[in-house]
């Protein structure tokens, strides 16, 4: 089960979606219903997906009526099937209308990342690993897409730049330029800046946060190592080098989790997870994510 929502920050979202779509007011609806009209509707899965985002129906429906009553007839992260009835409104028929669309887009978009995620975690299951996600979300609801991911069954990476240090390849070259000023970068070597980062990142950081580097081969991991890195990203390796480098880890006897990413399908994750990683980061559970269908059926 995923962590609660947090109203405070998701009550501005639904504000906001909300009057972007009936504006000033609903002119079909208040051309066509008569305002003592009351409706009974219920949302239905038209596909088999998991759910996710029922509160934010709760919530949404508060802000378009006080009467407008809703009854939960599932919860986020159950799995559905077609024709499954997940929410039951009753209330003032107009503003039910009204908010039709902004409830389905949400439900069905988070339902979507929801789906795809428990698709990753069922196809890792036989190991020890975790799915992770990404900072590869929509700008301003990188927070329900998280959520989103935790109700399919993954975990969170950061949540921003705020929460965890990850100095990636682009960091690491800026500091090889800096250090061989007039040299061509394709031809930069990392791995004689990767201690001077991980350093710096330690002195400059929190103590209890979380220091990760992305490396691009088994020299700049090594170095990563004598580093003290807590985690390493290993970015499109392939199979081969990931189970070379849990290798190297058990071998040496240190406590470094390792995070392989980079294009890694449905088709694809268990041989990566088979490797022996702690983590496998996949930016499509948010970016890529198609919508479960939905739709608001009146009864």
């Amino acid at each position: 089960m995923p962590a609660r929502l947090d109203p405070k920050r998701v009550m501005p979202l639904l504000l906001a979606a909300l009057k972007e779509d009936i504006g000033t007011r609903d002119l079909t609806s208040a051309a066509l219903i008569h305002p003592t009209l009351t409706a009974k509707a219920e949302i239905v899965a038209g596909q088999a997906g998991v759910v996710a985002g029922i509160p934010l129906v709760e919530w949404a429906c508060g802000l378009l009526h006080r009467a407008i009553r809703v009854r939960p007839m599932a919860r986020d992260g159950d799995a559905v099937q077609p024709g499954k009835a997940v929410v039951f409104l009753e209330g003032p028929a107009r503003p039910i209308l009204s908010g039709e669309r902004t409830l389905l887009n949400l439900l069905s978009w988070l339902s979507g990342v929801a789906t795809l995620t428990r698709a990753y975690v069922e196809r890792v299951k036989p190991y020890p690993v975790k799915i992770l996600d990404t900072r590869k979300t929509t700008p301003g609801l990188r927070y329900l897409e998280k959520y989103a991911v935790a109700a399919g069954g993954g975990y969170n990476h950061r949540m921003g730049l705020y929460d965890q240090v990850l100095i990636k390849e682009n960091h690491l070259q800026l500091l090889a330029e800096a250090k061989h000023p007039g040299r061509p970068g394709p031809t930069l070597p990392h791995v004689e800046v990767i201690a001077e980062a991980l350093a710096q990142a330690r002195k400059t950081g929190a103590r209890q946060v979380k220091v990760e580097i992305e490396v691009r081969d088994l020299d700049e991991f090594q170095a990563a190592l004598a580093g003290g890195a807590d985690l390493v990203l290993l970015d499109h390796w392939p199979v081969e080098s990931l189970r070379e480098a849990v290798r190297l880890i058990r071998q040496a006897g240190r406590q470094v989790l390792l995070e392989a990413s980079g294009g890694i399908t449905l088709d694809g994750v268990s041989a990566v997870a088979a490797t022996g990683v702690d983590f496998i980061s996949i930016g499509a559970l948010t970016r890529d994510a198609p919508g479960l269908d939905v739709s608001l059926d009146i009864v």
